[in-house]
């Protein structure tokens, strides 16, 4: 699998890939039904739509040609830091590597940042060891991830790159 920009086409399968990753990995956490609210909600084409063009940003998939591994997408919040919004690897591609590829590409889209940034569910331990074997740190908690009122505790974890 190689990585590259996503695009319009691109949408709709990380759409599928991110309901799927989101139902194998949480439908234990918090329920079927409720992951089902999130996802149609974060993870709809409209709304990955809005993250494709943003400004000081990037939108990244994992690609082989016939199926979409893993996506991320990250932007720049300050002058210093990457906010990395996703990354995700649909379960039947995890332990390939993936993850590890999307994270050294962000690191090279924003070269003038000091730090990425990002919040992780705190009952996805699979998740925090991977952070913390690519070298994040806990720096903090907050009672909503991904979005206010979301009511899911994460932690936030940082990664300084020079």
């Amino acid at each position: 699998m190689w990585v590259r920009s996503a695009s319009q086409q691109d949408l709709e399968i990380v759409s599928n890939m991110l309901t799927e990753t989101w139902h194998d990995t949480y439908d234990q956490i918090y329920g079927r039904e409720k992951v089902a609210e999130l996802t149609s909600q974060w993870h709809s084409v409209s709304a990955l739509k809005q993250r494709l063009n943003k400004p000081r940003s990037e939108f990244i998939i994992c690609d082989d040609g016939a199926e979409i591994g893993a996506m991320a997408y990250a932007s720049q919040i300050d002058n210093e830091t990457t906010m990395l919004h996703q990354l995700y690897v649909r379960p039947s591609t995890q332990g390939q590597g993936l993850g590890e590829k999307l994270l050294i590409e962000v690191e090279a889209c924003f070269p003038d940042v000091r730090k990425i940034r990002l919040e992780v569910e705190e009952a996805n331990d699979r998740a925090m060891k991977f952070y913390e074997r690519n070298g994040f740190k806990k720096v903090g908690t907050s009672p909503d991830c991904g979005v206010k009122g979301s009511g899911i505790p994460a932690v936030i974890m940082e990664k300084v790159i020079w």
